[in-house]
């Protein structure tokens, strides 16, 4: 931040300005953001490639079934064989089922497995538009009619359960994650500040970046198309929090250094703008245009992600170098009770525990840095042990849902999934051909007799595989190549199943595309930053190892300790740039510390001051960002669940050893090497150090 604008925005005056500015957004936001689930987009469209088999497949599927249309399956099963009294209690029930609100189309009678174990019945509901959300009523609904008892158990599968269990499992999801995220936040904040009050500015600023940021991603989804779903909401909540807390801790932390050199508290924070602005600025900026890259994803829910996250972090970014400098100045040294930093006393963090660390480094930093990247490298090897293929839908949670259960119990009595079959459309003219192609499968259940309508004919072909099983990605793509082989009927291979498969591929291509792309643009935002190339590509190198060795460790966790089955496709992706966006922010805020110092100290001697200064605003702000990651954990999705952790796990290894230890060790054992092209330590300071304090805002600014 230019010294004139540092001075001026923390005068006297001009707080009370930035602070009735924000106060004003925030009023005005509330409402809007309270509005951001109702323009969710869930749909299966929202979330899948425009280009993929499957989505053509939907669009040549709407004549033939209503989008609104919910296939729920009810599941009767009894160890030993059904019962004549089971099979005519079920066959009794049709009729009750019939009458249950929203039911469309007649209720398909129980059709019983060839081992005589289990039976199921179809029911179709439609609630219109949106009408997931009345799913757990209807199926509350079914439960009160068909009951379990006296050996004979009953589950509710298909699309309409699972919509239901996911519904209860996900209720009041923004507000858990938002009071989970806050609780941690403030904990830790309590702990690094060792102050009872002054947590409450950075989280209320937090709490203003939020609801700023919902309310415009509501305005921006309702009138010019922006893609939210429930995921990027969720890691939206989660990433404003920390991310924003992280900026706040390292302000809060230099203006408590400038206000140890400076009597007035303004003369304080503008001096602590000017110094630390650059690294917020470069840290949020890296963020949303990691970001950003996402929008280069084939897949539709990854690209919406992009803009989502993108918005929440530089909101947060605006407010935390406006609204929390004007707080912190209007209420001045005494929110640091009982730890006030008085004027001229002794900065701690020059004999604290990161100085002792940088001394320990600095004989044998070679030695250090060579055995650290060593370990690391041997860590993501653990990568191996996770099978990155996808989740079936049991592998989906980390409980077992009813719908879960009876998804299970059709598998294993091989009833197909009459709610999720293989949807084939092609030219009617060879509708038959394809239907009597695709029969020859070994997976396919039946073939249902083919509709036709405007030229078009649609086949149904219900799976003996669970439709999220591998075995049902096989047979989709048996059966592509065999109605793709039927000339003239250009068909397509849609369904449940068919989505899953086209959502890996990709994912996959996605991994391969965007994993560079964010690459490249941080290490360019480095080059500009550090006016320098040879320690950006370093800071890469580095944040690369630390996402290898976070993903290997953290696979070992899912499979030895969690027992996860596997990771959802995107997940590499998605870990990735996280921690790349995420995790080099703590590099860049050392390492502009390290370039301050340069300029007066030399590397050596800078790098050693750099690690002591920043060392623990930094470690608090990566236990902050790991802890709130972690909140995503208390989700009962596998994919959220993973994320949380590798993340936190990543952010953990970049503060701890990464930043402080391989880093640290690289700059004291290339000294001014470091910096090459540029000159910057090359012989003699390039600045005075007594030069550094002339300049005040007051005399500067006009403050």
């Amino acid at each position: 931040m230019h010294r004139q604008i540092a001075g001026k925005l923390t005068s006297p005056v001009t707080k009370w300005i930035v602070l009735a500015a924000w106060l004003v957004i925030l009023f005005g936001s509330f409402g809007f953001a309270a509005k951001l689930a109702d323009v969710q987009n869930n749909e299966t469209s929202s979330w899948l490639p425009a280009t993929a088999e499957s989505t053509r497949a939907l669009e040549k599927l709407e004549p033939f079934q209503d989008p609104n249309a919910i296939p729920t399956v009810i599941v009767y099963e009894r160890e030993g064989g059904l019962t004549a009294e089971d099979e005519a209690t079920a066959l009794a029930q049709v009729k009750e089922l019939q009458e249950i609100d929203g039911v469309e189309g007649e209720v398909i009678p129980p059709q019983k497995s060839d081992d005589g174990e289990a039976m199921q019945t179809l029911v179709t509901f439609n609630f219109g538009e949106n009408g997931w959300n009345e799913m757990p009523d209807a199926v509350d609904a079914i439960r009160d009619i068909a009951k379990e008892g006296d050996g004979l158990s009953v589950h509710v599968a298909g699309a309409g359960g699972q919509a239901a269990d996911a519904a209860e499992a996900f209720e009041g999801i923004d507000t858990t994650l938002l009071f989970s995220s806050a609780a941690v936040v403030i904990v830790i904040l309590l702990f690094t500040y060792r102050s009872p009050i002054l947590w409450i500015l950075p989280i209320f600023s937090v709490g203003v970046a939020l609801f700023t940021a919902q309310a415009l991603i509501y305005f921006l989804a309702k009138n010019f198309d922006l893609t939210v779903n429930g995921q990027s909401q969720s890691i939206l909540t989660v990433l404003v929090f920390g991310a924003g807390t992280d900026y706040a801790l390292l302000l809060v932390a230099r203006y408590r250094e400038e206000l140890r050199r400076h009597e007035d508290r303004h003369e304080a924070m503008a001096f602590a703008l000017h110094r630390a602005t650059p690294a917020i600025i470069a840290s949020g900026a890296t963020v949303v245009l990691g970001m950003l890259c996402l929008m280069f994803a084939e897949m539709n829910s990854t690209a919406g992600l992009g803009p989502v996250t993108a918005i929440g972090v530089a909101v947060a970014l605006l407010i935390m170098i406006t609204l929390l400098p004007a707080l912190l100045v209007i209420f001045g040294r005494w929110m640091f009770w009982p730890l006030v930093p008085h004027f001229d006393s002794a900065e701690p963090t020059e004999t604290g525990m990161w100085a002792k660390v940088g001394n320990w480094i600095k004989p044998k930093p070679r030695q250090v840095w060579v055995v650290t990247s060593v370990i690391l490298a041997i860590a993501t090897l653990g990568f191996t042990q996770l099978d990155t293929d996808g989740l079936s839908t049991e592998e989906s949670y980390t409980k077992d849902f009813d719908s879960i259960i009876g998804q299970r119990v059709l598998t294993e009595h091989k009833l197909a999934d009459t709610s999720n079959p293989v949807m084939v459309v092609a030219n009617a003219d060879q509708g038959e051909a394809v239907a009597a192609a695709i029969a020859k499968d070994p997976s396919v259940q039946r073939v249902d007799p083919p509709v036709t309508k405007g030229g078009i004919t649609y086949i149904a072909a219900p799976l003996k595989e669970d439709a999220t099983a591998e075995g049902a990605y096989d047979a989709v793509e048996r059966i592509r190549v065999l109605a793709h082989g039927v000339d003239g009927a250009d068909a397509l291979v849609g369904g449940w199943s068919a989505i899953l498969l086209d959502t890996r591929v990709a994912s996959d291509r996605d991994n391969k595309v965007i994993i560079p792309i964010v690459l490249f643009v941080v290490l360019l935002i480095l080059m500009v930053l550090l006016r320098a190339l040879l320690s950006p590509i370093l800071l890469i190198l580095t944040v690369i190892l630390s996402f290898g060795a976070a993903l290997g460790i953290s696979s070992l966790i899912f499979t030895y300790i969690f027992g996860f089955e596997g990771a959802d496709a995107s997940f590499p992706l998605f870990v990735f740039v996280f921690l790349v966006a995420l995790g080099i922010d703590y590099n860049i805020f050392l390492m502009t510390r390290v370039r301050e110092e340069t300029m007066t100290r030399g590397t050596r001697e800078g790098s050693l001051v750099a690690l002591s200064a920043t060392g623990g605003v930094i470690t608090s702000a990566g236990l902050v960002l790991a802890a709130t990651f972690l909140v995503l954990g208390s989700l009962p999705l596998v994919f959220l669940a993973e994320l949380g952790v590798a993340v936190a796990l990543g952010v953990i290894l970049d503060t701890m050893i990464v930043r402080s230890v391989l880093v640290t060790a690289l700059n004291l054992d290339l000294g001014g090497k470091i910096w090459w092209p540029s000159k910057l330590d090359r012989g003699a300071p390039l600045v005075d150090p007594d030069e550094l304090e002339e300049w005040t805002p007051t005399t500067k600014a006009g403050v």
